[in-house]
């Protein structure tokens, strides 16, 4: 009952998180309308958000290993929630980038924290679905912000509907403080079959560098969908707001889905192969999300390239459980420092994919070679999983 409402917990901070970060994408109009903000401003104001949150991933999983998750969640929602109501007092370009950028660092407490509360919560055997239950509401969080927010928009404004958007989060904090205690690091049962975490004694550099690539191109894909696919979709095909957020939602309902298929596909291969368990389910995602933005281009109608973009975040995901789940097997007492690693290393791969998208388009004339050069570190990212062995024994 306890690991229950845990990851429920988990699960709603998850929605919250990615409802604050992906509103942004569905104000961008409105925002660059009332800023006097071009694309490309646009984009290092996406970037900026990249930037911080990148930046902070590993003292934010230092602070969690070191005190826990319990004080660190809760002071980290009640400030990137404040910031998020203060994106409503942006007057300019300067303003809003340093505004999304203290925001990023706050924020970049959320899976650090969650990973040291599944490191200490959840057995081996049991992890890929608990980050998969985690990941997921970050994807229905992320499609939610889209047709919700475009709502809000047309309803009160966009500087209102980021004041209102800072309650959940203030609401989160307050109980996560009140119920949640820290709990020491999970140690396995003497009869299980499978010993992880031997990392805590000799630090993997190959496998981590190699997980933090690969973290890399999952998040410059995914990042595309919730920075420039909702403006991609309503200029090419000449959407309305509204058509643009229903399609825009699909690939990020696929993304959720597949958090959920690969997290039970993990603890099923567990049983039987413990390193094959993380490395099947990624690298056969990747492939699917190279297969998936090679097709976009080409797409001639915006359910087909809505269609297209769900099996590119639907691969994409199916990298998240595996990834995080391979950190906390090697990572040990050092599960959310060497999982903020990585997703600061993924970060950047966000980072880039918000800056690129608008620039390649800008020189080449369309958007074809930012999907050329996504698809080419998905596969590349498909063979890197075959190489991660993670540290098990039988």
């Amino acid at each position: 009952m306890r690991t229950r409402w845990i990851l429920t917990a988990l699960f709603l901070l998850s929605v919250i998180t990615y409802v604050d970060r992906a509103c942004i994408s569905s104000a961008r109009g409105d925002i660059s309308a009332a800023l006097g903000l071009s694309d490309v401003r646009m984009g290092l104001v996406f970037s900026a958000f990249s930037l911080g949150y990148a930046l902070a991933q590993v003292p934010a999983g230092w602070f969690a290993d070191r005190f826990g998750a319990r004080r660190l969640l809760a002071a980290a929602v009640i400030l990137w929630s404040l910031l998020t109501a203060s994106t409503a007092a942006a007057w300019g370009f300067s303003s809003l980038f340093a505004i999304r950028l203290v925001f990023g660092v706050f924020e970049a407490a959320a899976f650090p924290g969650a990973a040291r509360v599944i490191a200490s919560s959840v057995p081996p055997s049991r992890r890929g679905f608990a980050n998969g239950i985690l990941f997921s509401g970050s994807r229905i969080g992320a499609a939610l912000s889209f047709p919700v927010f475009a709502a809000m928009l047309a309803s009160i404004g966009w500087r209102w509907s980021f004041i209102l958007l800072a309650i959940p989060g203030l609401v989160w904090a307050s109980l996560w403080f009140a119920l949640y205690r820290d709990q020491p690091y999970w140690k396995e049962d003497a009869s299980s079959s499978a010993h992880v975490g031997a990392a805590a004694h000799r630090f993997p550099v190959f496998q981590m560098a190699l997980a933090c690539f690969q973290y890399f191109a999952g998040n410059f894909t995914f990042f595309l969908c919730l920075t420039w696919m909702f403006s991609y979709l309503q200029s090419r095909y000449s959407l309305t707001a509204q058509t643009a957020a229903f399609y825009s939602a699909i690939p990020l309902l696929a993304g959720a889905s597949s958090q959920w298929i690969s997290g039970r596909a993990v603890d099923r291969m567990y049983r039987t192969s413990p390193a094959w368990s993380r490395r099947v389910p990624a690298a056969a995602g990747f492939v699917l999300a190279a297969a998936g933005l090679l097709a976009i281009p080409g797409a001639a109608a915006p359910l087909e390239a809505s269609l297209w973009f769900a099996l590119a975040a639907f691969g994409a995901d199916s990298t998240i459980s595996p990834s995080w789940t391979f950190c906390q097997d090697i990572g040990g007492r050092h599960t959310a420092a060497l999982s903020g690693l990585m997703n600061m290393i993924g970060n950047f791969g966000a980072m880039a994919s918000a800056a690129l998208f608008p620039l390649l388009r800008n020189s080449a004339g369309d958007s074809t070679p930012y999907f050329l050069v996504a698809a080419t570190l998905n596969g590349a990212s498909a063979l890197a999983w075959l190489r991660m062995k993670g540290h098990f024994t039988r």
